[in-house]
């Protein structure tokens, strides 16, 4: 009998067992002559008692124990499935001597498990910002710089980086109210017009501040232009003087051509002007610097784009095969909505989503039918995905914000 001593308590395996399984390491143990060999594959050696030492889990060594004695490799519920795996590699055992119900069931927790540490560490990244105070050490104007960071990036590192925070935020509705109220007619007038104007420029200069702040405190421009933030900082300041460059150039147009070609010009520039000022919609999006639940929504979408793309996927089936149904049944009908499957593809995706403006609807009984049955499906379709991705959600929120108190 060979005696092994793990972690304190004494096994012994019979060597002709241990033979069976020669590539593993109490089979090389067995097997080997060379005692300095045997030294190499064990932690100790006690020459009273002829033990070999193995600093390892003993509890663990049960199941390593039972398979020498069985053939099989049995696999409990209630093991970490990392430290398991860690374990039978160092004893030199493969997965493949366990049961297959067995396996398959560990596989399932081992992902499982492998997931959870994943989204564990993506959700501590998203919470991390890119660099940190302590690079900043040894460089240019680096206590400045590092000042500068802990007031625009770290809103818990000091009263005045609370304010800015909570004014940055301000700032970004501020901006979205007064492009909303730009659009009412009773605000179009010379003095509505002017306040907006000079709203919308106390915003952008609060804005390009705000990033030239970012701009300075940042240890490599590189990373800096990488991050998602910081692009969504430049659309959010690039309108305004895009605007005022464009309405420059509109009055340089406007002493150099001719009546008809800058009628034409000024039409051009204006739905130029139109776009770039629409781009300011994205300043919201700013928001998501200071919101725990608006990173834990992005979050989740990014986290769950396969359910998303499959639940588009399965309503683009249902588009199309509803629109070919109430079109082949409706099509005969004097004075039909529905002259062709094209036409019924809005009518299929209002009924899909339930919401049913009833603008277009069938005429004949058949046709309800069809209608009731893509409702059906569509209540269905709309049911299954939500459930899951509320409580990843949920579960995300939770998580961040949890992560956020620690910090």
């Amino acid at each position: 009998l060979l005696n092994i001593n793990v972690g304190g308590k004494l096994f012994q395996i019979a060597y002709k067992v241990l033979a069976q399984y020669p590539i593993t390491r109490l089979g090389k143990l067995a097997l080997y002559t060379d005692p300095v060999k045997k030294l190499q594959l064990c932690d100790d050696y006690l020459v009273q008692k002829n033990e070999y030492f193995f600093d390892r889990d003993p509890s663990i060594f049960h199941y390593i124990f039972h398979f020498y004695r069985s053939g099989v490799l049995w696999v409990m519920d209630e093991m970490c499935p990392s430290n398991f795996v860690e374990e039978i590699e160092y004893w030199g055992i493969h997965l493949k001597y366990s049961q297959r119900c067995c396996r398959i069931l560990f596989e399932e927790k081992r992902d499982e498990l492998s997931e959870y540490l994943k989204i564990e560490k993506e959700l501590e990244a998203e919470l991390e910002p890119l660099e940190s105070g302590a690079q900043f050490d040894g460089k240019f104007l680096g206590r400045f710089r590092k000042m500068v960071w802990n007031l625009i990036e770290n809103p818990y590192s000091s009263v005045p980086a609370k304010i800015i925070a909570v004014m940055s935020s301000f700032f970004v509705l501020i901006s979205i109210v007064g492009m909303t109220l730009s659009t009412v007619e009773e605000m179009k007038n010379k003095t509505g017009k002017m306040w907006m104007e000079q709203m919308e420029m106390i915003c952008a200069i609060f804005f390009t501040s705000e990033y030239v702040m970012r701009l300075i405190s940042s240890s490599s421009f590189k990373n800096f232009l990488r991050a998602a933030f910081n692009a969504i900082d430049l659309v959010a300041i690039l309108p305004f003087y895009i605007q005022i460059l464009f309405e420059n150039l509109d009055d340089g147009d406007m002493q150099y051509h001719e009546e008809l070609h800058k009628v034409e010009n000024v039409s051009k520039l204006g739905k130029v002007l139109k776009l770039i000022k629409l781009m300011r919609i994205f300043r919201i999006l700013k928001l998501a610097r200071h919101s725990t639940g608006l990173r834990a929504f992005s979050f989740t979408m990014r986290q769950c784009y396969q359910q998303v793309c499959c639940l588009l996927l399965f309503i683009a089936m249902g588009v199309f095969t509803f629109s070919a149904l109430i079109h082949s049944v409706e099509h005969d009908v004097p004075g039909t909505d529905f002259t062709s499957i094209p036409c019924a593809w809005w009518w299929a995706a209002v009924s899909l989503s339930t919401v049913g403006y009833g603008d277009t609807v069938p005429d004949t009984i058949l046709g309800r039918l069809v209608a009731f049955v893509c409702i059906s499906f569509g209540i269905i379709l709309n049911g299954m995905p939500i459930s899951i991705l509320y409580n990843k959600f949920s579960d995300y929120y939770a998580k961040l914000k949890a992560h956020e108190m620690s910090q």
